[in-house]
């Protein structure tokens, strides 16, 4: 049975996620708000919210869960030339809402995106806190691709990432890999299984095993370079050769 949660209580705790369901796969709890300090409570429990316009917020923890160490990053030949050509101009935190509204445009297939107008305001909000970041690929001057998440202790939170022009959000997630090993961050959480984020290295774990690790991952602190970065330096100099 759902927990339900209370949308007038900021930071209500969530329920044990040994109690998700099945089917659907990790739907652990129903209602509450999209506060800093719920979400902050839900990251660091390995909990994500993911509903549609319309519908209750829903709070999910997968099992198994797909991560990635930064130091396991694979770049393919292909990425690589792409990369060392520098055709894409790779920022930080340049273009944050930009970056979340294009990720919430519906896709060529014509079907809409998760992230409704309340979860843009509670992301924007972290990222005013300093807590959501956004890396941003650019193309002649033009925003083509990017991604945004979550970043507590040493652990960066993947929500979404798009592209208008080819290997864009790929150039940008394997810039961001780099620069995490390079800040000290031992994990990336990739929430489910895609192709294509398995293909750059990633694996999927226990939910056990994912949540231990965030109970120490979470508490540590990283580089206090991190994320001061606005543009990315040469590939070269991150070790992309």
């Amino acid at each position: 049975m759902l927990n339900m949660l209370d949308s007038g209580n900021s930071n209500q705790s969530f329920p044990d996620v040994e109690k998700s369901l099945d089917d659907p796969n990790g739907l652990l709890a129903i209602g509450g708000c999209l506060s800093t300090e719920r979400l902050v409570n839900a990251y660091q429990h390995g909990i994500f919210p993911w509903f549609n316009e319309g519908d209750p917020i829903l709070w999910w923890s997968p099992n198994p869960r797909l991560v990635l160490k930064p130091q396991d990053l694979r770049i393919s030949r292909s990425l690589k030339k792409i990369l060392r050509r520098q055709e894409f101009l790779i920022t930080f935190d340049n273009a944050f809402l930009e970056t979340l509204h294009a990720c919430s445009s519906p896709r060529e297939n014509g079907t809409g995106t998760w992230i409704t107008d309340s979860m843009i305001n509670a992301y924007a909000t972290l990222h005013d806190k300093g807590i959501a970041h956004s890396v941003e690929a650019w193309y002649d001057g033009k925003l083509c691709g990017g991604l945004y998440g979550v970043a507590l202790g040493r652990v960066f939170f993947g929500e979404s990432m798009f592209f208008t022009r080819s290997n864009a959000s790929k150039a940008a997630f394997a810039t961001l890999s780099k620069y995490l090993q390079i800040w000290n961050y031992s994990l990336i959480d990739c929430q489910v299984k895609t192709k294509h984020l398995v293909s750059l290295g990633a694996i999927e774990i226990k939910r056990k095993e994912f949540i231990n690790q965030l109970a120490i991952y979470c508490k540590q602190p990283v580089s206090l370079l991190a994320w001061k970065n606005t543009i990315a330096w040469d590939w070269r100099e991150i070790g992309i050769t």
